[in-house]
């Protein structure tokens, strides 16, 4: 980073007097390509953060940095007068602020309390005033999750909201709506954690959360839960269908869990459970010597994790 060119001193030099009595009354100055950007955008409690000025004028006369979104002596952190780099600091200076030539203002070690709005007021040689906006943010909030693919009916999730800081008030939203009153729903004491008991499929949100602070507010991306459901349940009946277009017709047979079957086109389980099927797999022969192909089905029963299937199929 560019080094400052002179120290914060105190007191208040002729051109403090004179941006105060321009506060109230000035001419717009256009800025258009004038732009703050900060570096980094999202930063980490304690680090530095740079709110860095691009393009600007090169006739201005001075810079003043305020702290929120109104220009007002009791909000300035820090004046620069450009012919005699002098810089004089503010109510709002807290003393790990530094400004440079370009009118970047650094934060040294920064807190909660930085994040929010900051203004640049330029003022150039003919008098005219512009201001230039600037947002300090820390990093934004994610969501992890303890089972990102739970079972319906079956399993659980927990939800957690992971802040870069802890001294923040979290709140939680699922498909962009405040969350339903359901006994289903059980927040932690310090909102940061959310578990859905019993998860089904309407459950898959997306979640989001929100981190606030007496100044600003951040959001989380979406979170969005792979719920695994099927039509069958314990018990069902079952029943499988294998195809292929051979001539002569194909001769098809079973195998459930490495266990011959009737060799038929189709097979009918009855009262299935996730304990009886592990794999089931299907062959069928056209002609001797005919290759196949294999493919891999997933059924899902709600008392476990979805069983592979496997199916050989002949090739016509």
């Amino acid at each position: 980073m560019e080094p400052p060119s002179a120290s914060p001193r105190a007191g208040r030099g002729p051109w403090q007097e004179l941006l105060l009595s321009l506060l109230t009354f000035w001419n717009p100055l256009t800025t258009a390509q004038v732009t703050v950007e900060s570096v980094p955008p999202n930063a980490a409690e304690g680090k530095d953060v740079l709110l860095r000025v691009h393009n600007l004028p090169g006739d201005t006369a001075s810079l003043a940095w305020f702290r929120g979104e109104t220009v007002a002596p009791v909000h300035q952190i820090v004046l620069y007068v450009v012919d005699t780099r002098v810089i004089t600091p503010g109510p709002a200076y807290s003393g790990r602020e530094i400004i440079y030539p370009s009118g970047s203002l650094l934060f040294q070690n920064i807190t909660l309390n930085d994040t929010g709005s900051y203004i640049l007021q330029i003022i150039n040689r003919k008098f005219e005033t512009a201001l230039v906006r600037g947002q300090l943010r820390l990093h934004k909030p994610s969501i992890t999750s303890n089972n990102s693919s739970p079972v319906e009916n079956a399993d659980s999730v927990v939800l957690m909201c992971e802040a870069q800081t802890q001294s923040t008030s979290c709140l939680w939203s699922v498909n962009s709506k405040s969350l339903p009153d359901s006994p289903r729903l059980e927040l932690s004491l310090d909102n940061r954690t959310l578990t859905v008991h019993g998860v089904t499929r309407n459950d898959t949100g997306p979640y989001e959360c929100e981190t606030r602070n007496p100044v600003s507010a951040d959001h989380s991306d979406p979170f969005t839960l792979n719920v695994l459901y099927s039509s069958y349940h314990q018990g069902a009946n079952l029943s499988l269908s294998c195809r292929t277009a051979s001539n002569p017709p194909a001769q098809y047979s079973w195998l459930i869990n490495g266990r011959p079957q009737p060799s038929t086109q189709e097979l009918f389980i009855p009262n299935i459970t996730a304990n009886d099927i592990k794999a089931i797999t299907v062959s069928g022969k056209c002609i001797p010597g005919a290759s196949a192909v294999s493919t891999v089905v997933r059924v899902c029963l709600p008392c476990r994790k979805p069983a592979s299937l496997s199916a050989s199929l002949c090739l016509s």
